[in-house]
């Protein structure tokens, strides 16, 4: 017997009516029990006429957990399930997943469309920075790493991020060599400095010292700064605290001694 999973959804939809993203507050295992209680698919909906999107409330959606996701309402319930340990990682079936689930540009006000990033980057030009994330482990070839960082400038980015952390592999020393060597190049062009963020994968100190160190020797001083370069520490924190428990104490301690959350 297959294993199900169901929930009500908030919905984002684009304005062709592509489904961008779906929240999930209170994902459940096993089917919904239609005979206490039938609810409608769709309950309410109204327009965000400043993302161009509808949004929809009490959304629901089923899933069959052992067949791979059949859509994108699919895909984003797997992943709540996961965010909100129900299961277990690896024990369902995400094959394809990002086949599935669309390319967005996440906003401070959530979802938008893709085509929708110049008028983004317009909405927010001085009061919100514009981080676009290029997911360099899909592009294949250091040539497309750069031929997306330079794209995502030229439409406004201020920041460029190697990856979700998602898909492997996520921030790779050679990739950030050549986002770095982008930014560099564009402000000589341009006039402007973009940022870059390194993320997924980097779980040392050690590693942080050696992207630091290419920073350095790549795009300059100017980019040695938390303004214009960052990491992503969810996996690094840990290594860092114990580093610095070493220097205080004189003696490394275990990673239980820290939060595994971080």
């Amino acid at each position: 017997m297959s294993e199900t999973a169901w929930g009500y959804a908030i919905a984002t939809i684009g304005r062709g009516g592509t489904p961008l993203c779906y929240y999930f507050s209170d994902p459940q295992l096993g089917a919904p029990d239609d005979a206490e209680q039938p609810e409608p698919d769709v309950r309410d909906e109204y327009e965000d006429a400043i993302r161009g999107v509808i949004v929809r409330s009490r959304v629901r959606v089923t899933a069959d957990l052992d067949a791979p996701p059949a859509d994108v309402a699919d895909a984003y319930l797997r992943l709540h399930l996961l965010s909100h340990r129900l299961v277990r990682p690896n024990s369902i079936n995400l094959d394809g997943i990002f086949k599935v689930l669309p390319n967005v540009c996440w906003t401070s006000l959530g979802p938008v469309e893709v085509s929708e990033i110049a008028a983004v980057r317009e909405a927010c030009a001085g009061a919100a920075h514009l981080k676009v994330i290029l997911e360099t482990g899909e592009l294949v070839t250091l040539d497309n790493v750069r031929r997306a960082s330079w794209l995502a400038m030229l439409a406004g980015a201020d920041f460029i991020k190697t990856s979700t952390g998602k898909v492997s592999p996520a921030a790779t020393l050679p990739v950030t060599l050549v986002m770095l060597e982008a930014v560099r190049d564009y402000r000589e062009s341009h006039g402007r400095q973009v940022g870059v963020k390194a993320a997924g994968g980097i779980r040392t100190a050690k590693d942080a010292i050696r992207y630091l160190v290419l920073v350095n020797e790549t795009a300059g001083d100017d980019w040695l700064d938390p303004d214009w370069f960052r990491l992503g520490a969810s996996s690094l924190l840990n290594d860092l605290l114990m580093q610095r428990t070493k220097m205080t104490t004189g003696r490394y301690s275990g990673p239980d001694y820290f939060t595994l959350d971080s």
